[in-house]
């Protein structure tokens, strides 16, 4: 993932919303989502490379997570793991595994630096890892906005202490400021109609700092760009609402995973 808007609104009969936006190269190898994990009641879309995911869905409990790659130090070569499997384990587990991760340096080190979310319709819990330290913020109610940077809008004091991210100062507000229904029982237009424009927003351009859709031809031929778009609703009554875009050009492609 490279941009999520999460919003929490504990009284609201949806209190979490979610929306995951996955650039990644398009060469890369990847299925949409599904149980694709034996013996795991897990949703996710599957990334082929590595077998891990970008966002996992557990239907049952309900709860989601979603990594987002950061910046920082890379793990060594030779020990490097898959970030695919944290989402997992985190959807699998709940909010214990983050907190467990916190303290686990020699478990974080084999990982390149990420920012792994999880929610539940009670809590957000955000841990990032930048290749030497380990910091676990709890986002409030409210709309936050989260890029490759970390949490960046609303602004915390950390946030404060990097450079301006294009996506926060753009999009962060409308976020907020738009919050849709989720509603399990609605269609798709009347339960996301107020965040669905900001996720097309950028198609019609020619490509403007802090794009949420985006798509870049690189000089050695190979393509980067948004592969995938998730909208994800836990309602108070323990219902979920899970839709995917596989084909960000064309707002056609919409659909519900099955199972969720």
């Amino acid at each position: 993932m490279c941009t999520v808007a999460v919003s929490l609104a504990p009284d609201a009969p949806v209190p979490l919303l979610l929306l995951g936006v996955r650039d990644e190269f398009t060469g890369r190898p990847w299925r949409p989502p599904a149980r694709h994990w034996p013996g795991s009641p897990l949703l996710g879309g599957i990334d082929e490379q590595a077998g891990g995911t970008w966002l996992a869905v557990h239907p049952g409990i309900p709860r989601v997570s979603c990594i987002l790659n950061g910046r920082g130090e890379f793990a060594p070569p030779d020990s490097r793991q898959s970030r695919g499997g944290l989402p997992l384990r985190a959807a699998a587990e709940g909010h214990p595994a983050l907190r467990e991760l916190e303290n686990a340096h020699g478990t974080l080190a084999g990982y390149d630096p990420f920012h792994l979310l999880y929610a539940d319709a009670g809590e957000a819990l955000l841990l990032s890892w930048d290749g030497r330290d380990a910091v676990l913020t709890e986002l409030g109610p409210g709309t936050h906005l989260l890029t490759n940077a970390g949490h960046m809008y609303p602004a915390t004091s950390a946030s404060q202490l990097k450079p301006p991210d294009d996506k926060a100062v753009r999009f962060g507000p409308e976020f907020a400021a738009r919050r849709p229904s989720g509603d399990p029982d609605a269609s798709l237009t009347e339960a996301w109609k107020d965040w669905l424009p900001l996720a097309e927003a950028d198609l019609a351009g020619e490509g403007q700092p802090g794009d949420i859709i985006v798509r870049r031809e690189l000089p050695d031929g190979r393509v980067y760009g948004t592969t995938s778009v998730s909208l994800v609703a836990l309602a108070a009554d323990g219902r979920l609402r899970y839709d995917f875009q596989p084909v960000p050009a064309d707002p056609s492609s919409w659909y519900p995973v099955k199972g969720s």
